[in-house]
């Protein structure tokens, strides 16, 4: 990988340049991209300065460590799926949201994650970014999800935080942190066909 680095002086907090936002996606972008390739042991603030074209000083008037630096981006990731969409029904809802949970961790941010599945042993500040980052936006869809079917009585209520909420996203979240096995759209149908819509309609309110 051939990077182009561009110098930028140090300079010092009080007379520093103002931190510039429009670098905050690049920097992301670089900082996943390095995390799915490295993990988290190898990751340097050189290196994701190199990967994304900056000066270390525009990494560190981000972020002091790279501690902090993951912690950060693991929490902000994923926020696209925080607004699930709205298909009219609850089957087409549950499914929109599960292939969007299969595009996320099929993605550098998906596999950036599953890179710190070894730190998080001994991070326990990684294991609260994924909760409150990636984990919380799905969780949001899901109950986003759940209250638009409620509302229009295709199931009982209080399924957000139910055993079978839990088990719509369990198969392909196995698939991505554990087994390491394909998560294609011929499987997800199968999940969806064989589990998803029975549990969908054992969920159904009784007359």
């Amino acid at each position: 990988m051939v990077v182009v680095q561009q110098s930028e002086p140090v300079r010092s907090p009080r007379g520093g340049r103002p931190r510039d936002p429009s670098r905050d996606s690049v920097i992301r972008a670089a900082i996943l991209r390095l995390l799915a390739e490295v993990g988290y042991g190898a990751l340097t603030m050189d290196a994701v300065a190199a990967e994304a074209g900056v000066g270390k000083a525009t990494i560190y008037r981000r972020w002091r460590t790279k501690h902090d630096l993951v912690v950060d981006t693991i929490s902000d990731i994923n926020r696209v799926i925080a607004v699930p969409p709205d298909t009219g029904s609850v089957e087409g809802d549950i499914r929109a949201v599960m292939d969007l949970v299969v595009t996320t961790v099929q993605s550098p941010a998906g596999a950036a994650v599953r890179s710190l599945l070894p730190a998080m042993q001994y991070q326990p500040a990684l294991v609260e970014a994924f909760r409150t980052g990636p984990l919380a936006m799905w969780r949001s869809a899901f109950a986003e999800v759940w209250a638009r079917a409620e509302a229009r009585g295709e199931v009982g209520p209080g399924l957000d935080r139910s055993v079978t909420a839990e088990t719509v996203s369990a198969l392909i979240v196995q698939r991505w942190l554990l087994t390491g096995e394909p998560l294609d759209e011929a499987y997800v149908d199968a999940v969806f066909a064989s589990v998803v819509l029975p549990l969908l309609d054992r969920a159904r309110p009784t007359a």
